[in-house]
């Protein structure tokens, strides 16, 4: 029997119909510049508030104590003419920082040329070390108000006592921080000066001192934190010019908002002198 195939074919089909649809291509998406700003406003801005409210608050809760607008207020008057000057004990608040600032770049900066080759020698040299590790560890922990009437005796006047304290304290951390900086170079390095029989200043000069900068800018940042402190204290206690007397002058007076604006400008020039050394930082640093 033989079996026939069949094809079958596909019945005709009425004509396709095109259909033009309108789509419209969604642009590319933008990268997303402003978010790490926002990242970083939004939170201090809440800080911001949350510091203004509790400030608020204490004030509702303290008779004495000025609301945040009674010292905006203030500050108007206060910033109107910072620099204005009638008589040694009556200047604006620009002079008194002015001072405070020269009082701490004298003592900071003899304590820079003092606590950075002195933190030198003690990485270096293993005798100095442990000639002057215990009177370090004796002095460090000394309170800085300790140490001015120590200066009073010996310069007999406010003005270096001054400088005196902020040297005393600040030096610390540049002498340790430099001594542990050449303490971690790698001794491979010292090994090629040997071989090369380079001079000890050739060895200062040419590896330990780059090896050393991140560490000694380290101990650089956190004394201008130290003299920034201490100076307020310290000129509360000799008076003269200077934003710790200005502090104290108001307190007598009675002048709370003047106080609450002196406090926020402390911050203020303490976070500039901060800031500014940590971007020389990590200009040195070598993992950047």
């Amino acid at each position: 029997m033989k079996k026939t195939a069949q094809i079958i074919a596909p019945a005709a089909s009425a004509p396709a119909t095109v259909v033009t649809l309108n789509i419209t291509p969604k642009p590319a998406p933008r990268p997303a510049r402003l978010r790490p700003l926002m990242q970083r406003l939004i939170p201090a801005l809440c800080g911001g508030v949350l510091m203004l409210l509790v400030w608020q608050i204490a004030a509702l809760w303290s008779s004495g104590f000025p609301t945040p607008y009674a010292t905006w207020q203030a500050a108007q008057v206060l910033f109107a003419d910072p620099f204005y000057n009638a008589g040694p004990n009556d200047q604006g608040i620009g002079w008194n920082v002015l001072a405070s600032l020269q009082r701490v770049a004298v003592g900071f900066g003899l304590a820079a040329l003092v606590g950075i080759p002195a933190g030198f020698l003690l990485g270096r040299f293993t005798f100095v070390a442990r000639m002057f590790n215990p009177i370090i560890a004796l002095l460090r922990p000394v309170s800085p108000l300790a140490w001015l009437p120590i200066g009073l005796l010996l310069f007999q006047r406010a003005e270096p006592a001054s400088s005196w304290t902020i040297f005393i304290c600040s030096i610390w951390p540049m002498v340790i921080n430099t001594a542990e900086g050449v303490q971690r170079i790698p001794q491979d390095y010292l090994n090629v000066a040997r071989v090369l029989q380079l001079s000890e200043w050739t060895v200062m000069r040419r590896i330990l001192f780059p090896a050393v900068l991140p560490a000694v800018l380290t101990g650089v940042r956190l004394s201008i934190g130290i003299a920034w402190l201490v100076i307020v204290a310290a000129e509360m206690l000799t008076g003269g010019l200077g934003i710790g007397f200005w502090i104290w002058n108001e307190w007598n007076n009675l002048n709370v908002e003047n106080i609450l604006i002196a406090i926020l400008i402390i911050g203020v020039v303490g976070l500039l002198l901060e800031q500014g050394l940590m971007l020389l930082a990590r200009r040195f640093a070598w993992d950047k």
